[in-house]
């Protein structure tokens, strides 16, 4: 049985159009119906698919012994705002922050202060696009070159690129990059930067407009 097999005969399974899958899956019908006619065989979004059609990603791509979703090593990571992303700055755990929340699946272990966010705007273009999701660790330490969240004084987080600059006083200083060359960048020895995590998961989604 080929990953198209498994997608359309899945999908049949629990009784939804292409339609209610692709968009639950954050892709398009015709992305969709690529994969069911055996013309896409790596779909970038294969852990949204998964989600969609409640299963394993990893049965989806390689078949073998079926597991339901709830049957496999995953956990759920609350998607919260860039306003809730700033208060993790100053209050770690994400179930005193208000509201209810809309979730994504991994199958990683991460730290139980795991969080997502939903990209907005253009300045982390063209690697990351608005209606994308990245999952983001606070208890892992950011690299140079790797990605973070941070809160620079603002009442929103901001999602940009992290470049170690120099040590003051034994503090260590750093840049927040945009890929954009339209936006300014942002040093920690001019602003008051907080980085809130570093991210450890991107999902490139596509939403119809």
């Amino acid at each position: 049985m080929s990953l198209a097999d498994r997608v359309k005969k899945r999908r049949l399974e629990i009784g939804i159009p292409q339609s209610e899958a692709a968009e639950k899956a954050g892709i398009r019908q015709q992305s969709w119906a690529s994969i069911e006619d055996g013309k896409t065989l790596k779909p970038r979004n294969i852990v949204g698919i998964a989600e969609a059609l409640k299963c394993d990603p990893a049965w989806l791509m390689n078949g073998g012994v079926f597991l339901p979703v709830s049957e496999i090593n995953t956990r759920r990571i609350p998607l919260i705002s860039y306003v809730q992303a700033g208060e993790l700055a100053v209050k770690s755990p994400i179930e005193a922050l208000d509201g209810s929340f809309e979730y994504v699946m991994t199958d990683m272990d991460w730290s139980q202060y795991t969080f997502a966010l939903r990209i907005v705007g253009d300045s982390m273009e063209p690697d990351f696009k608005a209606g994308d999701v990245i999952i983001v660790d606070p208890e892992i330490e950011p690299h140079p070159g790797e990605f973070v969240v941070a809160k620079n004084g603002e009442h929103e987080a901001t999602f940009k690129k992290y470049r170690p600059t120099t040590i003051k006083d034994g503090v260590q200083h750093f840049e927040l990059v945009p890929l954009n060359n339209d936006y300014p960048s942002m040093n920690s020895a001019e602003h008051h930067i907080t980085i809130v995590g570093t991210m450890v998961e991107h999902r490139i989604y596509r939403r119809k407009r």
